[in-house]
C-alpha cells in the first residue's frame, strides 16, 4: 500500500490523527464521497452511528493532510430506510460527482440502490448489508457493490456451531420473522447447519414484523423439548420476544441467541429492562472487550468525537469501510470510478477494527466474527470465530 497506509499506520501508532494538522489554510481540491444512509425511521440506529464514524475518519484523515493533498468531503443523504428516497439519493449523488458512495447501512436499501451504481459506473460499499443477495446482480457478483462485513450465511452456520458446541444444545426453536428476507435467511442456514451438527430444529414459530405480542406462541413453546431458543431476527422484535419470553412460565432461564440485529443500544428496554437480558448471545462483528491496540484506540477516539460512551458496532464497521476506501483511493492515485472499483477490489488484506478483512470473489468481506454473551443486559464475554 503506498504512503496513506504506512501514515496511518504510523498515526494510529503515535496518537490520534485528529491531533495531526495540516498545517495549512490554503485551499486544495477535496474528493467527493457519497453517504447514502438510514438516519431517520426505524432503522436509524444503524445509520446514524455509521454517520458518526464517517466523519471521525474524514476528520481524521484531513487532519493528517487528506490523500495526496486533497481533502475528503462527505455529501451526506438520508433514505430514511425507503428504497424510493435511497435510489433518488444514489441519482442525486451522482449528480453531486461523487467518487463513491459509502451506505446504505441495511440490505434492502443497498440492493435498491445497487443497479443504479452498476448502471452509472458508480462504486457502492455498505458497511453492514449482510444479505447474500447484496453484492450480486442475480446469478453473477455485480462489479460495483462491496461490503465490509460478513454475510449472513456465515452467521448462520456460526451460531449453529455455538448452539451445537458451545451450548450443547440438540433441539432447537426458531422464531423467524416472516416478512424479514434476512430473519428468513439465517433461519434457513442456522437449520441446514444444524442438522449436519446432528441437531434438529423441533419448531419453526413464524410472526409478522408488525406483531408486538407473542405471548401466545412463547406459551405454546413452553410445552415443548428444546435446549435454544434462536430468534432470527432485529432487536425491534427479538427484544420484546426475549422480554416475554422472561415472563412466561418455562421460558425464564431457557437461553437464547440471535444474529448480529441484537446489537442495538435499546435491546434491554425493548426487553423490559437488563435484568430480563440473561443467557442471551449473539453474534456480531466487533466487541469493546478486545483489547487490540487498534480497537482501543478508535473506541477512545470515537468517545472523544461524539462525546458519547458507547460504541456501536456500525460505528466500527463504517469506520473501518471508511479507511478502506481511502486506501482504494489512494492506490488508485486518481478520483476515477473505474479506477477506485478496481483498486479496492484489488485491496490486499486490510488490518482493521473490527479484524483483518480481505474480499471474496463475490466482493463478500472474509473475516471473523464474535460470539457475545449477555448477562443483565451487559456484555460479559466476546469469543472470536475465526472464517
Amino acid at each position: 500500500m503506498k504512503k496513506l497506509i504506512s501514515l496511518l499506520a504510523a498515526l494510529l501508532v503515535m496518537g490520534s490523527l485528529a491531533a495531526c494538522s495540516a498545517g495549512s489554510e490554503e485551499k486544495v481540491d477535496t474528493i467527493k464521497i457519497g453517504v447514502n444512509l438510514e438516519l431517520t425511521g426505524d432503522v436509524s440506529v444503524y445509520g446514524v452511528p455509521e454517520r458518526k464514524a464517517f466523519e471521525q475518519a474524514v476528520s481524521e484523515v484531513n487532519a493528517a493532510g487528506g490523500i495526496d493533498g486533497k481533502l475528503v468531503e462527505l455529501v451526506i443523504y438520508d433514505n430514511a430506510y425507503d428504497q424510493a428516497k435511497a435510489v433518488q439519493n444514489t441519482e442525486k449523488l451522482i449528480e453531486d460527482g461523487v467518487v463513491a458512495i459509502l451506505g446504505s447501512a441495511t440490505s434492502g436499501m443497498t440492493m435498491a440502490i445497487a443497479p443504479v451504481a452498476k448502471d452509472n459506473g458508480l462504486l457502492v460499499f455498505t458497511p453492514s448489508g449482510t444479505n447474500s443477495a447484496v453484492t450480486m446482480d442475480g446469478t453473477v457478483v455485480n462489479p460495483w457493490v462491496f461490503r465490509s462485513c460478513f454475510i449472513d450465511p456465515f452467521q448462520g452456520r456460526v451460531l449453529a456451531n455455538f448452539a451445537s458446541n458451545d451450548l450443547a444444545a440438540k433441539k432447537v426453536v426458531i422464531m423467524v420473522n416472516s416478512g424479514s428476507e434476512y430473519s428468513k435467511e439465517l433461519a434457513r442456514i442456522f437449520t441446514e447447519q444444524l442438522n449436519k451438527n446432528g441437531g434438529e430444529v423441533v419448531e419453526t414459530a413464524s410472526y409478522a414484523d408488525s406483531d408486538t405480542d407473542y405471548k401466545a406462541s412463547l406459551t405454546s413453546l413452553s410445552s415443548k423439548e428444546f435446549d435454544v431458543l434462536f430468534v432470527a431476527d432485529y432487536a425491534k422484535n427479538a427484544g420484546l420476544i426475549i422480554g416475554q419470553a422472561r415472563s412466561t412460565a418455562g421460558l425464564e432461564d431457557v437461553k437464547i441467541i440471535g444474529p448480529d440485529g441484537f446489537e442495538d443500544p435499546t435491546l434491554n428496554d425493548l426487553a423490559g429492562g437488563a435484568q430480563n437480558v440473561n443467557n442471551v448471545f449473539f453474534s456480531t462483528h466487533f466487541s469493546t472487550l478486545s483489547n487490540n491496540e487498534k480497537v482501543v484506540k478508535f473506541v477512545e477516539d470515537y468517545k472523544a468525537f461524539t462525546n458519547e460512551e458507547s460504541v456501536s458496532v456500525f460505528a466500527a464497521l463504517a469506520y473501518d469501510a471508511a479507511y478502506m476506501l481511502f486506501a482504494a483511493i489512494d492506490a488508485a492515485d486518481s478520483t476515477d470510478p473505474q479506477a477506485i472499483r478496481d483498486s479496492l477490489e484489488s485491496l490486499p488484506s486490510f488490518s482493521g477494527v473490527t479484524g483483518d478483512i480481505s474480499f471474496d470473489e463475490l466482493h463478500n468481506a472474509v473475516k471473523p466474527a464474535f460470539l457475545i454473551e449477555l448477562n443483565n443486559g451487559v456484555a460479559v464475554n466476546a469469543t472470536i470465530v475465526n472464517p
